[in-house]
């Protein structure tokens, strides 16, 4: 399930045929008491499982969403619910089909009582705005869907200014705050704009919380990945929960097939990425390119795994530049511009046009003549090398400042987040807050020290006047500049 917002970013460091079958006569009777059999059997849940999951699950088996054939059911699993096999079940092989007629997205909105005056809204608000009320109506289609989802989850937007303090100085504490005063704008603007005045489609008061706990079901429940489908929640289906073990995300499809006994339309078409035993959870993978804090604003978890463990870098061409313009068309021609955003992540390299773009922002003085138009198509394969010293120390020295101020602002160190996680017992958001800002130091400890180990070699690099000077076979072999007398 991949997150579909966008919110402001924060400054050089600041996505008909049918098959007909004849029912003979004479075998009638068995088969509907077979029926009758099946049906008894799939409502049957674990006992612990909450009322609320038994309820939606027996609306499920009376819709047809879930047949004899369907291989998975909810059940208690350690994540608290999830999809269990009920047999063993092969790689690939689907395991749930939702048609059409039970998702949730823009064209659903857009054929309720409410689509007129949703119609010109950003389509996650106006999904946001068909949940409130949903949730809200007794006689709603989605009342069943409506008591199994969460009030809250862990993600960071839910959490008290307590429990935000734990994540002081990391970037994850500054997104969530960009978000939640996004999502505050977006509601003040259609509470004005649509709710306020439909009172007759909304005659319940819809506050604040009401529209983060719409918004937190999106970032955490939707699914993003289907053709023409940006948007889109799917009963039944996003009961599966997410586990690293999974490494591709290539599991929900959108197909034609049977939707009811003489129907046919789209399926959300779901497919196990693992092979199961009988009683093993079904898993997928939510998002590979998410980092933890992704995961923690999006879906209130994070992986103990260090992979995920990121910081962005963000670099800017300053307006006040003298060479801002030159700079900027530069940025451009190579698919950047006046702001850069550049993810690292723990245990790899840097992006490649990390330290060209550096480079760019940096160059001043003697080295502006790479600025010129005559060397506009081949200015940033020069800037994939070394510029010159002052340049190369400079870049050094800004990035390795701005490591240190940024670790500066972390109330705890390295050393103090692990022995708190070897130690244990940690609740829940504790251990997200712990896990991200140890992550996050120690990524920027990476940077600093790539850039320490730069600084070190500044005198052993070839920079751009001894290559020309090579180019023009004015060095020799041992780098001594050759001087041609006249005869």
């Amino acid at each position: 399930m991949a997150s579909v917002f966008s919110v402001p970013s924060s400054p050089f460091l600041c996505p008909l045929i049918t098959t007909k079958s004849r029912t003979k006569f004479q075998t009638l009777h068995s088969s509907q008491k077979s029926f009758l059999i099946n049906s008894l059997q799939l409502t049957e849940l674990d006992p612990k499982v909450p009322q609320p999951v038994q309820t939606f699950w027996k609306w499920l088996c009376d819709e047809g969403v879930v047949t004899a054939k369907t291989p998975v059911k909810p059940g208690i699993v350690p994540e608290g619910l999830g999809l269990v096999a009920t047999r063993d079940i092969s790689k690939g092989e689907t395991v749930l089909e939702v048609p059409r007629r039970f998702w949730i997205n823009p064209d659903a909105v857009a054929q309720s009582d409410i689509g007129n005056v949703c119609s010109g809204l950003k389509p996650w608000i106006s999904v946001a705005l068909f949940l409130l009320r949903e949730k809200r109506r007794d006689d709603s289609k989605w009342k069943c869907y409506m008591g199994v989802l969460p009030e809250c989850t862990d993600s960071t937007i839910y959490w008290s200014e307590e429990e935000l303090s734990e994540i002081q100085g990391t970037q994850l504490l500054s997104t969530t705050m960009s978000v939640k005063d996004y999502v505050q704008n977006e509601f003040q603007k259609v509470e004005e704009e649509v709710i306020l005045r439909n009172k007759q489609l909304f005659p319940f008061p819809i506050t604040l919380d009401d529209f983060f706990w719409a918004f937190g079901i999106l970032r955490s429940r939707a699914f993003s990945r289907l053709r023409n489908q940006n948007l889109i929640l799917v009963p039944f289906a996003d009961l599966t929960n997410h586990s690293a073990r999974v490494t591709t995300e290539d599991h929900a499809h959108e197909s034609r097939g049977p939707a009811g006994l003489f129907s046919w339309d789209l399926l959300f078409s779901l497919r196990s990425p693992l092979k199961l035993k009988a009683g093993d959870q079904l898993f997928i993978q939510y998002d590979l390119n998410k980092s933890n804090a992704d995961m923690a604003l999006d879906y209130g978890f994070i992986e103990p795994s260090s992979g995920r463990d990121a910081f962005t870098l963000t670099l800017e061409i300053s307006e006040s530049d003298d060479f801002y313009g030159d700079k900027l068309d530069i940025a451009e021609s190579n698919g950047l511009g006046e702001t850069a955003y550049f993810d690292i992540k723990l245990g790899q390299s840097l992006p490649p046009a990390l330290i060209p773009y550096l480079r760019l922002v940096a160059l001043g003085g003697t080295d502006a003549f790479l600025l010129e138009s005559i060397f506009r198509n081949a200015v940033w394969g020069h800037l994939e090398l070394p510029v010159s010293r002052a340049n190369e120390e400079l870049i050094c020295k800004v990035v390795r400042d701005a490591c240190k101020s940024a670790l500066s602002a972390y109330h705890t160190t390295i050393e103090e987040d692990e022995k708190l996680m070897k130690e244990g017992n940690l609740s829940s958001r504790l251990q997200i807050a712990v896990g991200i800002r140890a992550g996050e130091k120690k990524v920027l400890q990476q940077i600093d020290d790539i850039f320490r180990e730069r600084e070190l070699e500044l005198d052993e690099l070839e920079y751009y006047q001894e290559r020309r000077l090579k180019d023009l076979g004015l060095v020799g072999e041992q780098g001594d500049i050759i001087f041609w007398e006249p005869k």
